[in-house]
């Protein structure tokens, strides 16, 4: 691995933990309770494009570690990989796919960061009747990977 891509990753993952500590700064405002915009999501989404698969990968998986360890508990960080690590497939075969926009991979990475972090909490909580928010938090994801969709695809189209 080039000097230039352990930079990139470096400031990719530091990118993403920065926008972490910024989003959880910003009261809650939403009409569903515990939705966040996903912020870092657009870094895992940038890179997704740039770098690929594997430097996509990495700088979530180090973002989600790191961010649990610093501002969060064990508890946080297993949400957080189950969302992620869900997200980042489901994102990783739409993009894949050809046939998705840059918004329409989001879209979707935001819709399954929220039912893998739903599924966790069934099983942790051992309660089924947490499904009931599903589609609430479906409707979130759908209006958050939107949102970061757009600005991914701005962002994309400004990188060299």
């Amino acid at each position: 691995m080039t000097t230039k891509k352990v930079a990139e990753y470096g400031l990719m993952t530091a990118l993403a933990m920065v926008l972490s500590y910024v989003e959880s700064q910003i009261p809650v405002f939403f009409a569903v309770p515990g939705m966040k915009l996903g912020l870092t999501n657009l870094v895992v989404l940038t890179a997704l494009y740039r770098q690929g698969p594997r430097g996509a990968f990495a700088v979530n998986l180090v973002r989600i570690v790191l961010t649990g360890f610093t501002f969060g508990s064990l508890a946080s960080m297993m949400y957080s990989l189950a969302g992620g690590m869900l997200s980042f497939a489901v994102m990783l075969i739409c993009r894949k796919s050809g046939r998705f926009s840059v918004t329409g991979v989001s879209i979707a990475g935001g819709v399954a960061h929220n039912i893998g972090q739903i599924l966790v909490a069934v099983f942790v909580l051992e309660s089924a009747q947490l499904l009931y928010y599903l589609p609430f938090l479906l409707i979130a994801g759908v209006a958050a990977g939107f949102v970061i969709g757009i600005a991914g695809s701005g962002l994309l189209k400004r990188l060299p």
